[in-house]
């Protein structure tokens, strides 16, 4: 594995604000986790189900798609196609993520890969924007940022709720309400409200139509495209190239 460069002050000083940034996401990971342990009960899975997806699948909106599914008696190969669907976003964080990775090995950049999620990428990314290369602590950071907290309340959150009334207490609709007040947190410029209304627009009366859960694919994957088709807000960070610093130039091999 090449070495990295020792870090600068500038660089030393990211990786402080990428360790704060990962304490707010590790924040709101765990009470998420809770609510998505609560979904496995109810679909019938085991403590080991439940942990096991958490670690393998390691993907939020695609383990709470699947659970929904699985929790409606879908076939599993309509439970896989939708799961690669909500997934395939991952394919642009990838392509987003490989200028820094050109001096990772084949074999890091594929153990990357798995723990690569929506929170693990903006952390890293915009952390490898400041300091222009690739920081392998810094992602790690990122990532077990999200792995751990989401793991440990998803455990946390099936053993509990089996000592609870889920629907009498209404812990039934708390992961949209959850998931309602987290997104809104997240829309900043004209693209994400074009995304977030667009995606609520068809997944309505989708969701009606077929059901909740096609209902949210439908939105998952129309909204973001909606909002790619409209113009960045000046000085919107998402609508300017970025360029990261060449490998040579950065002392890297």
């Amino acid at each position: 594995m090449a070495a990295e460069v020792r870090f600068t002050d500038d660089a030393a000083e990211s990786r402080g604000r990428l360790v704060r940034d990962a304490l707010v996401i590790a924040s709101y990971a765990l009470p998420v986790g809770l609510v998505y342990g609560l979904a496995t009960l109810q679909a019938g899975f085991s403590p080991l189900d439940t942990i096991l997806m958490c670690l393998v699948v390691l993907a939020g909106g695609a383990q709470f798609a699947a659970v929904g599914m699985v929790k409606d008696g879908a076939p599993w190969l309509a439970i896989a196609g939708v799961t690669l669907l909500v997934n395939a976003r991952h394919l642009l964080y990838s392509a987003a993520l490989a200028p820094y990775l050109t001096a990772a090995r084949r074999r890091e950049r594929a153990l990357m890969a798995h723990f690569l999620t929506d929170e693990s990428f903006a952390l890293s990314l915009a952390h490898f924007r400041r300091i222009g290369r690739l920081d392998r602590r810094g992602f790690w950071i990122a990532s077990m940022a999200v792995t751990i907290p989401w793991t440990l309340g998803s455990t946390l959150g099936f053993l509990a709720a089996g000592a609870l009334e889920i629907e009498r207490l209404g812990l039934d609709i708390a992961f949209p309400a959850a998931m309602a007040g987290l997104s809104l947190g997240m829309v900043s410029g004209r693209r994400d409200v074009a995304a977030a209304l667009g995606a609520v627009a068809l997944a309505v009366p989708v969701g009606l139509v077929g059901g909740a859960s096609v209902g949210l694919i439908a939105g998952a994957v129309v909204g973001p495209v909606i909002g790619l088709a409209v113009p960045p807000s000046p000085g919107e960070e998402s609508g300017r190239p970025e360029t990261p610093e060449p490998s040579a130039e950065a002392g890297l091999p």
